[in-house]
């Protein structure tokens, strides 16, 4: 049984490793009294630049699981800086019990070890796998991870616990200490929280970097404070770090000591700042906005792609979207809509939730049904929001359909056979789908937030509106409805829309420049 070897230096005095290397003195050098004899010839060999090692911990990755847009950021950015040949880039995950059979049987069993976690001393396996040039790790314990699905259980705070402390622990098994310690979200947040306190004074620790990045500010990891030794193996001298409104705040804590935290886009990192964004969190966001940088997530452009995407009726290119009216028929013949060429389909995919902007929708979704429109909405949510599309669905049958489910395939049908995609969210760290709309076709109507306001410009790629307004956004979706007339300019609207740059290309240059300074 393979164990993990753990250093005990002493100390006097606990603290937090600094974000700051000492400055070095600058070295001097006495100068060489000039010699009759010839020079000697130096050979000088230019060594190649040793790779930066990144390792991004987080609770889903695609391929292997995914609940919503983390999992893609997580697979598409590593698989994207590991191509730049400058990285080499690993992931941690959990192996939850809902991985994908078809990975799972490929899986490396590299050993195990046990994680102590206050009084419990914990079984942790270690799965690994290899593609794209990044090497996923997988923490096995099937006491906290052989579950249906990944979160929403009573003690998902001790499962992510385990799951952070278990990657410090497996580094020296791995020997593995990367120079950058990427976190995402607050299930990893505790692994910066530990790096910066419980193993501080371990030598080979002292130089990882903890970059934590939101994806969303709504979920802080909240906890009593009753909790903080016995659950969380955190004591007295550290409780200040994650102590925040008389409860235990993860997120605040990972943001006080990484060096840097980001979001996933310019204009949230700015938002976050307001309290109206923040959910309570702005004061901190605001004592440390020195640390913060905000950098806009990509999609995956290979695998949301209209000349190649299998799940589509028929392909097209931008160049010739002949095809998209194959699609457009296709899918009103599939949801039982009447087959109308020249009236545009608009389509919502999302969550059906509040901050998705949906009550704008049900304000004045009656009024636009009055028009030579056709809607059709996927996703799944609030029983509020399921009932009231599903109940309309069936009062318009004929200019109206409510899929209450998540189904990949119909969503790519939606994509590309679509006229219009609508987004109207209260809120929106960055956003993927107004970007996947785009590969396709689809013009997308957003409010102006978050990575909406970042990726989607006016008659460049789509339309906005800024006003939290049902009338400003049914103002906008007629604007585009009848411009959608105008086969012409449309045309030219969907070419500009389907051949954004949204790879992963320009973020992962951004964050290549972040972590390199980070390191200087």
């Amino acid at each position: 049984m393979a164990t993990a070897t753990k250093s005990t230096t002493k100390t006097t005095k606990p603290k937090i490793a600094s974000a700051k290397s000492a400055a070095e003195k600058p070295a001097t050098k006495s100068a060489k009294k000039p010699t009759t004899t010839a020079p000697k010839t130096v050979k000088t060999v230019e060594k190649a630049e040793e790779k930066k090692k990144i390792l991004f911990v987080a609770s889903e990755s695609t391929p292997f699981i995914a609940t919503g847009g983390l999992a893609e950021v997580i697979g598409s950015l590593s698989t994207a800086l590991a191509a730049t040949g400058k990285f080499d880039v690993r992931v941690v995950i959990p192996l939850f019990s809902d991985i994908k059979k078809e990975y799972r049987d490929k899986f490396n069993y590299l050993g195990n070890l046990y994680v102590h976690l206050a009084w419990r001393n914990q079984y942790c396996g270690i799965f690994s796998y290899e593609k794209d040039g990044v090497t996923y790790y997988f923490i096995d314990n099937e006491f906290y991870f052989k579950r249906p699905g990944c979160y929403g259980y009573y003690d998902d705070g001790e499962r992510f616990a385990f799951f952070s402390k278990s990657v410090l622990e497996i580094m020296p098994f791995l020997n593995f200490y990367p120079d950058v310690m990427h976190c995402h979200d607050w299930q990893a947040a505790l692994a910066a929280i530990y790096l910066k306190t419980n193993y501080c004074f371990r030598p080979e620790y002292q130089f990882i970097r903890a970059l934590f990045t939101i994806h969303n500010i709504e979920y802080q990891g909240q906890y009593s404070l009753d909790l903080l030794g016995d659950l969380f193996d955190i004591y007295g001298t550290y409780q200040y770090l994650v102590e925040y409104n008389n409860s235990i705040n993860l997120m605040k804590g990972a943001i006080e000591c990484c060096e840097r935290f980001s979001t996933v886009s310019p204009r949230y990192a700015q938002e976050i700042k307001d309290p109206y964004f923040a959910h309570g969190l702005d004061p901190i966001i605001r004592k440390n906005e020195f640390k913060l940088t905000g950098i806009l997530n990509g999609i995956d452009d290979i695998g949301y792609n209209c000349e190649l995407d299998s799940h589509m009726f028929a392909n097209y290119t931008p160049k010739d979207f002949s095809n998209k009216a194959v699609c457009k028929r296709e899918l009103q013949k599939m949801l039982g809509l009447p087959q109308k060429s020249e009236t545009p389909i608009i389509a919502l995919i999302s969550r059906l939730v509040s901050h998705k902007g949906l009550d704008l929708v049900t304000n004045v979704i009656e009024d636009l049904l009055q028009d030579d429109v056709q809607v059709v909405i996927l996703g799944t949510g609030d029983a509020h929001f399921e009932g009231f599309f599903g109940d309309l669905a069936y009062r318009y049958s004929d200019k109206m359909s409510a899929n209450i489910q998540f189904n990949g395939d119909l969503a790519r049908k939606i994509y590309s056979g679509a006229d219009i995609f609508l987004m109207p969210s209260k809120s929106e760290p960055c956003g993927l789908s107004q970007m996947i709309a785009c590969r396709y076709g689809t013009v997308p109507i957003v409010r102006e937030t978050g990575g909406l306001y970042d990726s989607i410009k006016p008659l460049e790629n789509g339309y906005t509106f800024s006003n939290y307004n049902a009338h400003d956004m049914l103002y906008v979706i007629r604007e585009a409805v009848s411009a959608y007339k105008n086969k012409a300019e449309w045309a030219k609207l969907m070419y500009r829309a389907a051949t954004t740059d949204f790879s992963w290309s320009h973020s992962a240059k951004d964050y290549e420049a972040l972590y390199y300074d980070m390191l200087k």
